[in-house]
């Protein structure tokens, strides 16, 4: 959670006597907790929620573009933001606070290649 966004987690964690910041890293950990990107076979899974849960599955040779987003500090912590597009303009998956979204792109690219 750190690297994701550093700002925002030292906030929380001085905010942490007023009990406002123990709320606000319950919820952010929750919500990491709640997103799973995965291969499974040749299909890209994201699933989404803790109670109620929202999969979408992607085929690898489907996907047309990966566009990976990093500012300069997700570079120096090695996160960043992935856009999945298959077609059209939107794209079908987005995760932000991805660590290593290089390799995730790589590995997409080595699936469709294989």
């Amino acid at each position: 959670m750190f690297r994701n966004n550093p700002l925002g987690f030292i906030l929380a964690v001085l905010l942490i006597p007023l009990v406002v910041g123990l709320v606000i890293l319950l919820v952010w950990y929750l919500r990491c907790k709640s997103t799973k990107l995965e291969f499974v076979g040749n299909d890209l899974v994201l699933e989404k929620g803790l109670l109620s849960k929202a999969r979408t599955e992607l085929d690898a040779r489907g996907i047309r573009s990966v566009k990976v987003y990093q500012s300069f500090f997700d570079r120096i912590f090695g996160v960043g933001k992935i856009s999945i597009f298959t077609a059209g303009d939107a794209p079908e998956i987005e995760v932000a606070g991805l660590p290593r979204p290089n390799d995730l792109r790589e590995l997409i690219k080595a699936e469709q290649d294989a």
